[in-house]
């Protein structure tokens, strides 16, 4: 379980919004926020919170940075493209804050955790008014007023040296932008430290959402109309609340409603056949398992130090497609990690053949600082990584567009977006004529694609 904000704090951040609140109704002003969100589902949910935060401090939404009062960046660190960009346009924020000096700007998300990027904050974006990190979220209202009342630009984050900051806010307001899909976080954090990764480094340590707040959470969002529920996780495998997590997952899926319920990422080593099970016995659990291999060689694997190898990986995969037929399987894979041969990385594509996975998510290896993995000697050139990521997407895509031809004249249960939609195993389907949102459809599917299906409303 994890270490939760007081009740008083919770409090006292509240009254710090009403009052803020207060003083713009006092002063005729209408204050508008925009959050720029980069990176995961984790991310988007964190956005949400701070839109709510935000709200809840009497600002409107914004429909963009130009007409912001407060710009809020939530940032990745996954990888240095992304970061990359996210700098290109913080950057482009300086003109909108000369225009209006009175605007605020905010930095937070995994890159404020990282010490490198906020030196270069402090050094080169002086006209960002606050960072603040991972577990400040719930902080706005207070970063806010100490904003509006300070001109000196001030620092919000945990850079504990032992990675065990991270704390549970309850009872926060949520934003949700959608009206029939949610995100549910069940935990927070990351204890695997595999080399490559910086997540244990700007989210911290694994900690878990109590079970009675995420079913309170999900009941209330049945109970408003919500038809697509994504529990959230770093590693949701290793949640400790008073169930395990498939037990979790197996009461939540009791609950009365007309709904799909989803959760993402499970990590190989301790997706279990229980959860398998639970799985198969639930219609309204979504058919559609993502479990990352990363690579299908085990030298690679324990270099990366995934702690398990691929011939564990393969009987994980078939125990899924054998209780669950029809099942979606998704993957990440890793292009190019450090010392990475030929031989190995066909072991990966031959991997990739004997599942048949539905879709991959390919990246090119990105050394993060403070990784292991950045410090490996025999780093690959980026040349060659490109060929890779290049030659994996041609046989994915083979491999997509003969599984996606199945479903061609068959009728599925879809949850529309409007002119698309999505099943329940994932699939997104295209519609021959829009449909409202958040409503399911019946459609039939009369052609498929690499990355879709095509169907008829029926």
């Amino acid at each position: 379980m994890g270490i939760y904000v007081s009740k008083e704090e919770v409090i006292n951040q509240k009254n710090i919004a009403e009052k803020l609140k207060e003083n713009f109704f006092m002063s005729g002003i209408t204050p508008r926020v925009f959050i720029q969100t980069f990176g995961c589902q984790q991310n988007e949910s964190d956005s949400e919170k701070l839109y709510g935060l935000a709200l809840l401090c009497g600002y409107q939404r914004a429909e963009s940075e130009k007409e912001a009062d407060l710009i809020i960046v939530n940032t990745c660190a996954i990888r240095e493209h992304a970061e990359l960009k996210t700098l290109s346009i913080t950057g482009g924020f300086k003109k909108l804050k000369e225009e209006k000096p009175g605007m605020l700007i905010m930095f937070c998300g995994c890159m404020a955790q990282q010490d490198h990027i906020r030196k270069k904050l402090y050094a080169s974006y002086p006209y960002i008014d606050a960072v603040f990190g991972t577990d400040m979220n719930y902080r706005l209202p207070e970063i806010v007023q100490k904003c509006l009342d300070s001109p000196k630009r001030l620092s919000f984050v945990n850079d504990s040296p032992h990675n065990d900051f991270g704390i549970i806010a309850e009872d926060t307001p949520v934003e949700r932008l959608s009206k029939y899909k949610a995100w549910v976080s069940v935990m927070y954090g990351c204890d695997n430290y595999c080399t490559y990764c910086v997540v244990p480094y700007v989210r911290g340590r694994e900690r878990s959402r109590s079970s009675e707040e995420i079913f309170k959470e999900v009941k209330q969002l049945i109970s408003d109309g919500y038809k697509d529920i994504t529990l959230l996780g770093q590693n949701v495998n290793s949640y400790k609340g008073e169930y395990t997590f498939p037990g979790l997952l197996k009461e939540i899926s009791k609950f009365d409603g007309d709904f799909v319920l989803r959760f993402i990422t499970s990590h190989p080593k301790d997706a279990s056949k229980e959860l398998v099970d639970v799985m198969a016995s639930s219609d309204k659990i979504a058919k559609h398992f993502h479990l990352p291999v990363q690579s299908g060689n085990n030298e690679v694997l324990r270099r990366m130090n995934r702690r398990y190898t691929r011939e564990k990986y393969l009987e994980t995969a078939y125990y899924i497609k054998e209780k669950l037929p029809g099942v979606s399987l998704t993957t990440d894979i890793i292009c190019g990690f450090p010392g990475e041969t030929e031989s190995q990385f066909e072991d990966t594509v031959s991997l990739i053949r004997e599942v048949g996975f539905d879709m991959i998510f390919t990246f090119v290896f990105s050394p993060r600082p403070g990784t292991a993995a950045a410090k490996l000697e025999d780093q690959i050139p980026h040349e060659e990584k490109v060929r890779r990521f290049a030659y994996l997407s041609e046989v994915q895509n083979e491999i997509a567009i003969k599984l996606n031809r199945d479903y061609v004249g068959k009728n599925l249960r879809v949850l529309s977006e409007g002119e698309t939609g999505r099943t329940g195993s994932n699939k997104i389907v295209s519609f021959d004529k829009p449909c409202p949102e958040g409503e399911f459809v019946n459609v039939r599917i009369i052609s498929a694609r690499a990355y879709g299906l095509d169907g008829e409303v029926i």
